[in-house]
């Protein structure tokens, strides 16, 4: 039997994230906060899901550059371990700098510094943008002459490491601080103090960061998050929202170069009016001012089937046909949004529902083309849109309770 063992990544770091808040609790400490929680976690479940499909290309996309273009024949041995995992992260330490001295490139990255809390469910904020950027750094390798099975397995590494940095239990650690990334450096690099800005880039080892003049030390409390917070816990706005401010800021400039200057110039520099615009645009839609919080169970219910759904995709990919993996991708990628749409109390989750039932018909047609079930389908379509109206206010009754709602926000 065939089965994805990497899948057991998903327990294993939702264990951790249960012991970090289990520990906080215990101790007193206010470190994590539903919405933003939750919204990080949605972040993490996208990636996970979306790497089911796109794994493999990087793996191959390895492969090819070292059967093509390999300069040296690289033979697996204990010092060349050690020195691809030196490159590894001197390329990564490359990748995240850029990722915050480039407009683009922090477009892409900006989602894994949105959340305003630091804690392991931070950790899991990492794109699927993120990891093709960072797979064109990492590119160099093979041509180098390191073979794909090698970088894969230190990329695994590589990848688990920096989760544990991400949380604030954690104090000093004493001689450590002077060779690898520490929770205590990590903090530094989350935090939007003044002197903490553009600190602190390296993912295992913070050698490079004193080589090339970007270190800083912790020494007062880091406030987390951007400097201009973002306020929105929508799983979409998160992901695209700086990209949508670049759009905005080069269509008003004039000539190919300005807008390039846009594209490829520094956030420090970037216009700060361009998210007001923005948010005008694709924010002002009215949303409801719940008086109750019963709609976080709901939230709860949806992120522990799509964690259980996921990973049971994950774990038997290998036996899941192609379609339904899809199918199951875009019911979860759906939910995700439902959820964060949720916690914003947004009024057009009703109509996610609708697609999440769509998804859901679309699949027992395909493996069961009954005609009775599509008739029944067609007749229970007519119905929802004859009372429309009513069924979406009992919707949102039942999840927001009363309510009052706002015409923008």
């Amino acid at each position: 039997m065939i089965l994805n063992y990497l899948a057991l990544a998903v327990p294993f770091f939702l264990f951790f994230i249960w012991l970090e808040y289990y520990i906080a609790k215990k101790q007193g400490k206010d470190y994590f906060k539903f919405n933003s929680s939750i919204a990080n976690i949605n972040v993490g479940i996208a990636e996970r899901l979306i790497d089911l499909f796109a794994a493999g290309g990087f793996y191959f996309f390895y492969d090819y550059l070292h059967t093509h273009f390999a300069i040296f024949d690289i033979q697996p041995s204990i010092l060349l371990w050690i020195a691809l995992l030196l490159a590894t992260d001197f390329l990564w330490y490359w990748y995240h700098r850029f990722g915050h001295e480039i407009n683009l490139f922090w477009g892409f990255h900006v989602v894994h510094h949105t959340s305003e809390e630091f804690n392991y469910t931070a950790a899991t904020r990492i794109t699927i943008f993120q990891a093709l950027v960072r797979t064109s750094f990492w590119s160099v390798l093979p041509v180098i002459g390191f073979p794909a099975e090698m970088i894969t397995t230190i990329l695994l590494v590589h990848g688990l490491y920096p989760f544990f940095t991400h949380t604030r239990l954690i104090g000093k650690l004493g001689i450590l601080e002077y060779i690898i990334v520490t929770p205590s450096h990590h903090r530094v690099h989350h935090a939007s103090n003044e002197q903490y800005l553009d600190k602190n880039y390296g993912d295992m080892f913070i050698i490079w960061d004193k080589l090339f003049g970007t270190f800083a030390e912790e020494k007062e409390e880091p406030t987390f998050g951007l400097t201009k917070q973002l306020g929105s816990y929508s799983f979409l706005w998160q992901h695209f929202h700086f990209l949508v401010e670049i759009a905005y800021a080069a269509k008003e400039q004039k000539g190919f170069w300005n807008k390039l200057k846009v594209i490829f110039g520094k956030p420090s520099e970037f216009d700060p009016e361009m998210r007001a615009k923005a948010e005008k645009r694709f924010l002002s839609v009215r949303k409801v001012k719940a008086h109750t919080t019963k709609f976080r169970k709901y939230v709860i219910v949806q992120i522990a089937f799509t964690v259980t759904a996921l990973f049971l995709l994950l774990f038997f990919e290998h036996y899941i046909a192609f379609f339904l993996q899809t199918m199951i991708a875009l019911f979860i990628l759906v939910t995700l949004i439902n959820c964060g749409a949720i916690l914003e109390q947004r009024r057009w989750v009703f109509y996610l529902e609708f697609i999440r039932a769509s998804l859901i018909t679309i699949t027992t047609f395909y493996y069961f083309p009954n005609p009775t079930l599509i008739g029944m389908s067609i007749v229970l379509l007519i119905v929802s849109l004859a009372y429309f109206s009513n069924l979406q206010k009992l919707y949102l009754r039942l999840i927001y309770g009363k309510r009052k709602i706002l015409k923008s926000v």
